[in-house]
């Protein structure tokens, strides 16, 4: 889709009206009440629950879309979140961002985390430059390389800019289960902050090999995909009851049955669903708070669903 001219936009919407008459954030939930895990190299808290940007922001320069979208931010920050990821692969989502966070104020609770995704090893800085300035930001807390592409060329240059200070954390990405074998072997040999693979209550290779390394090596790990799209959430919402149980961990939807399976695992630091709707963004932060799941429940909460 075509790219958003912001300055265009807000004018299309009405670019003086305050940020706030037009998306109110409310009441900020406490940040006492978050669920957060440390980023194990440097002790940094992030909420267990972050955002994913992937398709659901791709809205090229559709006003009403905007606005929408603009809106879901607003929940996720409302509901204590923190972390955005969004990549250079996702067309129009980058200047989607961007124009959401100018309306909201440049919220500062954001944690950016976009990605470098080209197969040009010369193109590492020019795309993190871009990049910003499509989310309007001064700078990226973490930048990773996206699927792996072109790894041996941007995670030099990547180390670089987070000594200069101009990121904060480095990591790597996959998706789907690819490259499982070739992460692993960059996770053993590199210095990384993060690594974002896929994990979610069906998709679970990764717990074998990937997290335990993870763990080990003081990796944090960010989950992709863990609706798989959509899709669990369609096969279990409003077709299959939650079991009584679910309350003795605070579930009051599958979304954050879901997620507390996923964000309880020791390894993972958080996970990013994404959505277009604000009841779904309230839904998914709930997942932030209350009890997670022990160990003796997660095989529950499998057993359960395995019966489905």
């Amino acid at each position: 889709m075509d790219k958003i001219t912001r300055r265009t936009m807000l004018a299309a919407l009405g670019g003086g009206v305050a940020a706030a008459a037009l998306f109110p954030f409310g009441a900020q939930a406490s940040p006492d009440d978050l669920i957060t895990k440390k980023i194990p190299s440097s002790g940094e808290q992030m909420p267990v629950i972050g955002m994913g940007t992937w398709q659901t922001f791709n809205v090229g320069g559709d006003p009403e879309l905007l606005k929408q979208r603009t809106e879901v931010l607003a929940a996720f920050f409302k509901g204590g979140g923190r972390i955005i990821d969004s990549s250079p692969m996702y067309g129009s989502s980058q200047d989607a961002l961007g124009w959401g966070l100018n309306k909201l104020g440049d919220p500062k609770r954001l944690f950016a985390a976009d990605k470098v995704w080209t197969s040009d090893g010369d193109e590492t800085v020019e795309q993190i430059v871009e990049s910003r300035k499509e989310w309007d930001i001064p700078r990226f807390d973490l930048m990773q390389v996206h699927n792996l592409v072109a790894w041996q060329e941007h995670l030099p240059k990547l180390q670089k800019l987070k000594a200069d200070n101009k990121i904060r954390y480095v990591g790597i990405t996959t998706s789907h289960g690819r490259r499982h074998g070739e992460f692993e072997e960059v996770m053993k040999t590199q210095d990384l902050d993060f690594v974002q693979l896929t994990y979610n209550m069906i998709d679970r290779e990764v717990e074998e090999r990937l997290l335990p390394l993870a763990a080990e090596r003081n990796i944090a790990v960010i989950a992709n995909r863990p609706f798989r799209g959509g899709g669990l959430v369609d096969r279990y919402q409003g077709k299959h009851k939650l079991p009584a149980w679910a309350s003795e961990i605070e579930c009051a939807n599958w979304p954050q049955f879901l997620l507390k399976f996923i964000v309880s695992h020791p390894a993972v630091t958080c996970a990013i669903p994404a959505t277009t709707k604000v009841e779904h963004m309230r839904e998914n932060m709930g997942a932030a708070r209350g009890k997670l799941p022990d160990a003796k429940t997660r095989k529950r909460m499998l057993e359960y669903v395995a019966s489905l």
